[in-house]
């Protein structure tokens, strides 16, 4: 029998779970049940979690303890369900816009998408992204307006506008009722 020396380390396994979930450090902690800070020193593998902080940590990423203790890793399933509170969001500064981020993790920054709702009156007003970046727009319900390199376009459910988004751009709902839509931002 081969009695290893040290505990195993869950650092990478943590912040490789916890990222592909787009879950922070600080969402973790609220989840699981344990501080934040213990968190981060786990994460550096500055500290060793015991049993019940492993299995509060496992059950808060939705995985068996052992893919975490560095076991075998669970057999990837032949479909990934997220549910709707772990789905991430972002709100407009207006707090009229919001976007959820149903695009994975490690696809950022090269293929995203969104479903995009916009209240009346509602602005999601955009710098200008790499150059060579594209947005496509499509509109589920109500209707929204498009402006970008200068040019305004309005579209309504069932519509799709493709644009170059390489300067400042914005989406806007100048109808009387909400909008929703899906976003997909292409990066170069």
């Amino acid at each position: 029998m081969n009695m290893d020396t040290e505990p195993p380390r869950v650092g990478a396994a943590l912040q490789a779970l916890r990222a592909s979930r787009g879950l922070s450090l600080d969402d973790l902690s609220k989840r699981a049940g344990v501080s934040k800070s213990m968190l981060s020193q786990i994460e550096r593998n500055q500290a060793n979690p015991t049993v019940a902080v492993v299995w509060r940590l496992a059950n808060a990423l939705g995985v068996e303890m052992g893919e975490l203790l560095g076991g075998e890793r669970a057999a990837t399933p032949a479909i990934e369900t997220v549910p709707a509170h772990a789905t991430p969001g972002l709100t407009s500064p207006d707090g009229l816009c919001k976007l959820r981020i149903l695009g994975p993790i490690e696809l950022a920054g090269q293929f995203e998408w969104y479903e995009l709702s916009v209240q009346a009156g509602g602005l999601l007003d955009s710098h200008a992204h790499e150059p060579g970046s594209r947005e496509h727009l499509s509109v589920l319900t109500g209707s929204l307006e498009v402006t970008a390199q200068g040019v305004t376009s309005r579209l309504k459910a069932g519509e799709t506008a493709r644009y170059a988004v390489d300067g400042p751009h914005a989406i806007r709902n100048v109808g009387k009722s909400a909008a929703t839509a899906l976003l997909v931002v292409l990066h170069p």
